[in-house]
């Protein structure tokens, strides 16, 4: 089957469509699991998972590893292949139906991430780093501000291929699990307090008061 590479291919948007299936590619994505790991971290029953990795596979957004024997048994082990990007010059062109998928998808996966790692101390070092800002630009500062988040992503990815050729060196350097989300996005639908307290249609009418027989 033909690997996805756009983020409008309806396999993509029909895997993405189920939230199981969604922290399933998440775990895939950092390691490579079985579908009996699966479950057991998932909470959810073999037969369960074992249909939701089936179809991830089927749509062509998984990869088998390994095979383990185990009782009489194959265990089979997949991790998840890279997924289309999202955002860039071909972004406007994706469906609304595709867009709300993956980023509904990134979003439950992002907020899943982090708060597992906050429960247990993942942002307790010194390198730690938790930034929001709310900027007001023009179209120009936008534009350079996207740019630097693009350069931010490419960084990180040189830093990774740099540490992965430390690890097969002879020292074996140490290694930690890091996470980087960048999110640039137009804040829009938030409250506007200078607009007050939106005014009724119509004034509540005051209760008659019956006359005393």
């Amino acid at each position: 089957m033909p690997s996805i590479t756009s983020v409008d291919d309806q396999r993509y948007v029909k895997a993405l469509s189920h939230p199981l299936r969604v922290r399933i590619l998440g775990i895939l994505e950092e390691q490579p699991a079985s579908p009996v790991e699966l479950s057991q971290v998932l909470d959810a029953t073999l037969g369960t998972i074992s249909y939701h990795v089936r179809q991830l596979n089927e749509l062509g957004l998984l990869e088998l590893v390994r095979e383990t024997p185990r009782r009489g048994a194959i265990e089979h082990h997949y991790r998840a292949k890279p997924r289309p990007k999202s955002g860039g010059a071909a972004w406007d062109s994706v469906s609304v139906i595709a867009k709300q998928a993956v980023i509904g998808a990134e979003l439950a996966q992002t907020t899943e991430v982090a708060t597992r790692a906050a429960g247990v101390g993942g942002f307790d070092s010194d390198h730690a780093r938790l930034e929001r800002l709310r900027l007001s630009l023009d179209a120009k500062g936008v534009e350079q501000l996207s740019k630097a988040v693009v350069k931010l992503v490419d960084e990180a990815r040189k830093i990774q291929d740099a540490a992965t050729k430390r690890q097969g060196s002879s020292n074996g350097a140490r290694t930690t699990d890091t996470a980087l989300v960048a999110m640039l996005f137009d804040a829009v639908g938030a409250p506007d307090p200078s607009a007050g307290r939106p005014e009724p249609t119509q004034k509540p009418r005051k209760p008659r008061r019956r006359a005393a027989a």
